[in-house]
């Protein structure tokens, strides 16, 4: 403990009195704040990780058991999902525990000691910050690292399992759709599939019909292809959305259609970006820039997916700027419950606002990097403001 000193005159003669009065040293005051800070933010990672995992990771091998695939595959299948779990609870996380850890400071009057010794609010804010910068780190190596090596390896453990059973993915007398095609399956036997009908458009908005009596699957050789199907008799209708009487018919013996890994029915043939990593990512763009035959929303799709390796796993930093304010501000009563619920509000709201992004720059062509990274700018915005409320005083 340090000592401040203080001379004080004694009424009615010239001597004074030195008082002395403990002052807590700043590093303790920062190693407490940054072990309660993790405390809460394991606990909070837990509930998050929970939620993710049964949300997305168990329905997901529920499906699976249900199609009869080998549990000890499920079981792998699952390893593999596990950094995407954890790239999405990791952010979340910083929020709600930071506020649930500040806000019961707060109401057990522990911040209000600190400042009455003479501790600044910047004694708060600099372990805060600096844990949520580590925690945006972490979680950036998660996403840009991890969640690849997963993806690539959780793919070439699906694409195994569904070439000896195709049945799993394509199901007889079914119907497959995505956000720009419909699949219409018939009778499946083994690796032979009867009467595929395939309603789509190509990059320039001509809609197109295939139609195939009999088809095989094959395995591919394309790492990047989910599963090659080999059409005999295949029938091609091209049509001009403009222009509706202009229409044109191709058949063929033989013909290939491939099924990519990046999406069920998304054809492409520069593979998944999920599967790469930031480096990586943006060398894919250059090449696509540079290429004509690559549209416009394609490539805004890409841009989309690189800023989400930045965004995500950084708003840890600005969900750890906003929760001191919060946290501050509503936490003078009940701020572990206060900040339990303004916390998860804030992350459904974030979430929100990421998947609308997400959608008007898939579907629409809103800029990727604005589609994703406006979440982050609104929470930075509002966490200036409750700041500049709190310094007025």
């Amino acid at each position: 403990m340090q000592q401040n000193d203080r001379k004080l005159k004694s009424a009615g003669s010239g001597s004074t009195i030195k008082m002395r009065y403990p002052r807590m040293k700043s590093h303790v005051i920062t190693r407490y704040i940054v072990k309660e800070l993790l405390l809460y933010f394991f606990i909070a990672f837990l509930f998050f990780f929970f939620v993710f995992f049964v949300n997305q990771i168990l329905l997901m091998a529920e499906e699976l058991l249900k199609k009869h695939v080998q549990l000890l595959d499920v079981v792998q299948l699952v390893t593999y999902s596990l950094p995407f779990v954890v790239a999405q609870s990791a952010p979340f996380a910083t929020l709600v525990g930071f506020l649930m850890c500040l806000g019961r400071l707060m109401s057990d009057n522990e911040i209000l000691v600190f400042r009455a010794v003479g501790w600044n609010y910047a004694t708060i804010i600099r372990p805060a910050i600096v844990l949520g910068i580590f925690i945006s780190i972490a979680s950036f190596f998660v996403n840009d690292y991890l969640l690849p090596l997963g993806t690539v390896s959780y793919n070439r453990l699906y694409q195994q399992i569904l070439f000896s059973d195709p049945s799993i993915e394509l199901e007889s007398n079914s119907i497959k759709r995505s956000n720009n095609s419909i699949l219409v399956i018939g009778n499946v036997e083994g690796l032979s599939v009867s009467d595929l009908l395939l309603f789509d458009n190509d990059n320039n908005g001509t809609q197109r019909i295939i139609v195939s009596g009999s088809t095989s699957i094959v395995e591919p050789t394309d790492p990047a292809v989910f599963m090659e199907l080999q059409m005999d008799s295949a029938t091609a209708v091209f049509i001009d959305t403009r222009n509706r009487t202009d229409v044109d018919c191709l058949t063929s013996s033989n013909s290939t259609m491939n099924i990519f890994a990046s999406g069920l029915f998304s054809y492409t043939s520069s593979g998944n970006p999920r599967e790469l990593t930031f480096i990586d990512l943006k060398t894919r763009m250059d090449e696509m820039k540079k290429d004509p035959n690559v549209s416009k929303s394609e490539l805004n799709y890409w841009e989309l997916e690189y800023n989400k390796k930045f965004a995500l796993p950084f708003g840890s930093i600005f969900f750890a700027f906003l929760a001191i304010p919060l946290a501050i501000v509503f936490g003078k009563k009940n701020g572990l419950t206060v900040g339990l619920i303004i916390g998860v509000l804030i992350c459904v709201l974030y979430w929100a606002m990421q998947m609308v992004g997400q959608t008007l720059g898939v579907r629409n062509g809103f800029s990727g990097f604005w589609a994703i990274w406006i979440p982050n700018f609104i929470i930075g915005i509002v966490g200036f403001t409750f700041y500049f409320r709190i310094f007025r005083r």
